[in-house]
């Protein structure tokens, strides 16, 4: 019987004790909208930013989880106005016990519905920096977040101009959607902070960086200080498929970008419009890689730092606008064999290497080879928007030609070898409105 006594007697100690508890912490947590200001003003406290809480909700069931709508994190002066963050509900999953000594520890956080608007100035600033930081302290007080899961978000990344106006976005994605392990969301921002402040999977319904867009992302994302790296990407794009890595760093005064991209099976003519903004110069499926690297500049033309390699093949295409020019169309009618037989602009593909800079793209060998014609040159073109072209090469008839062929050719200047013809040539103009000449014979 006192065995009894004594089980009861400790269970109804433990019970008091949770009543206890809970009484306590509801009297922390119950009606947490009427602690609106003073949260508002912790974040404002540690961002260095104006920020807005349209509501705040708790629920104790399945778990204690604190609800913020409309939380919006402002651009500092000398930023435009305009929110750096805006998230619609945030979800966070609290670890109640801590709650009852005051310390506040994050379990996992929910975000739906995210906004985020990155601006560099021409200085070197970032409008989500906190202009308040010391650089080595760490103000938040809540530690790492183990689960951090993002649910339709959207992010531009533009500049500001020396004027004070926003350019374009040189970067966006949206329809994002994230699951990020071990993130230390005051760490992401500060530049003393350990370099792994989270990591995860990422997606994106669209990926956009300069004129290139992707769609159905996959990838890896790993975030460090004023860095993010996304690995192992696989995406759609135009009609193809792009593979690869892409980092984005803010820790100079000119943002720095990297892309590694391997492409495979796009459709060329849609990718130049994108390009080119009219109806495309080259159609054919296009398979290739590129490396690119360099700062992203506070002008008008952001990209226009970006340096690269590349090699690119694009197989079974044809040259729309090739019969249009009097010179190309002559020399054309030579690329008569297979396919070329009903349309003398296809090709069988174009193979070169390529090197950016400066925006323009140069190649030290193009070859070409057609049904019956086959050309090598060198040159470079422009895309800056201008599509200006400057090539240089040999065209070669594959054909033996007749006697009439062969010699009025030779008095136009072209060489016969082994019965093959070969033109040297000069491409300048435009992609769109190219001028061709014949080049002098080289000795």
């Amino acid at each position: 019987m006192a065995t009894r006594r004594r089980i009861a007697l400790t269970l109804f100690v433990i019970a008091a004790g949770v009543l206890a508890a809970a009484v306590l912490l509801a009297r922390v947590l119950i009606n947490p909208d009427r602690y609106r200001p003073e949260i508002t003003s912790y974040f404002e406290e540690n961002t260095g930013k104006t920020t807005e809480i349209e509501g705040l909700a708790l629920t104790f069931f399945p778990k204690v989880t604190v609800h913020i709508y409309g939380l919006g994190v402002k651009s500092p002066p000398p930023f435009p106005a305009g929110d750096v963050v805006h998230v619609a509900q945030a979800d966070a999953v609290l670890d109640p016990w801590p709650l009852l000594r005051g310390a506040v520890v994050i379990r996992s956080l929910t975000l739906k519905g995210v906004t985020i608007n990155l601006l560099s100035a021409p200085d070197g600033h970032w409008n989500f920096e906190n202009p308040r930081a010391s650089g080595s302290k760490n103000t938040f007080p809540m530690g790492i977040i183990n689960s951090v899961v993002i649910d339709g978000a959207q992010v531009t990344v533009a500049n500001v101009l020396p004027s004070g106006a926003v350019s374009p976005a040189f970067a966006e994605a949206h329809d994002i959607a994230s699951e990020l392990t071990v993130v230390n969301l005051a760490a992401i921002v500060n530049p003393s902070s350990s370099s792994l402040n989270g990591q995860g999977t990422w997606q994106a319904g669209r990926l956009r960086f300069g004129v290139v867009e992707t769609t159905n992302v996959h990838s890896t994302v790993r975030l460090e200080s004023q860095k993010v790296s996304i690995a192992n990407v696989k995406a759609s794009a135009y009609s193809g498929a792009i593979t690869g890595a892409f980092s984005l760093s803010v820790a100079t005064e000119n943002a720095s970008v990297t892309a590694d991209a391997r492409l495979s099976g796009i459709n060329l003519a849609s990718l130049l419009v994108a390009f080119q903004e009219q109806r495309a110069s080259v159609t054919g499926t296009l398979d290739g890689d590129v490396n690119l690297a360099g700062e992203v500049a506070h002008t008008a033309s952001p990209l226009a730092g970006l340096h690269g390699t590349g090699h690119v093949r694009i197989l079974n295409g044809e040259v729309p606008t090739m019969m249009s020019n009097p010179s190309i169309s002559r020399l054309a009618t030579f690329n008569d064999q297979g396919p070329a037989k009903e349309n003398h602009t296809s090709f069988a593909s174009i193979a070169a290497d390529l090197q950016l800079a400066d925006l323009w793209v140069s190649s030290k060998l193009v070859d070409i080879d057609g049904f019956g014609l086959d050309v090598d040159a060198s040159g470079r073109v422009s895309v800056s928007g201008s599509d200006q072209v400057s090539y240089q090469g040999v065209a070669t008839i594959t054909t033996k030609q007749g006697f009439w062929t062969t010699t009025f050719a030779r008095l136009g200047g072209a060489t016969l070898t082994d019965g093959k013809l070969s033109f040297p040539f000069r491409v300048g103009g435009t992609i769109e409105n190219p001028t061709v000449s014949r080049a002098p014979k080289t000795k």
